[in-house]
């Protein structure tokens, strides 16, 4: 099912995050908070002033954000649960060099590690 979004908001799909345990102890399912990033899989046209002007939004389809805890409201579509926010509940936008370069300094590591296993 295809689902585009009305004017300034975004459709989310939450992120899945590991296993949480605190102190050895792990948390049931029942008690585990709800993830609070997630990926853009569809947004709306944009916002629009009182004179008609449309505003495009900041994020775009693919991105992976950061929105507030109580944000949005869930929704179900074909099995799979999502969340419909509004573009001023999106908190932040992760950067893809930022990951790339995350990625670059954990190879970096595996290689030190390996030479320092010889």
């Amino acid at each position: 099912m295809n689902v585009r979004p009305l004017r300034d908001r975004i459709l989310v799909k939450r992120l899945e995050e590991g296993e949480q345990r605190v102190g050895g102890i792990i948390i049931p399912d029942t008690a585990k908070e709800k993830p609070q990033q997630g990926k853009v899989v569809a947004v709306g046209t944009g916002r629009v002033n009182d004179a008609g002007k449309v505003f495009p939004l900041d994020v775009k389809a693919g991105d992976r954000i950061l929105f507030g805890k109580y944000a949005g409201t869930e929704i179900k579509l074909d099995g799979e649960e999502y969340l419909i926010v509004r573009e001023d509940e999106v908190l932040a936008v992760f950067e893809e060099k930022g990951r790339e370069k995350e990625k670059a300094r954990e190879k970096t590591r595996e290689k030190e590690t390996k030479k320092r296993k010889r």
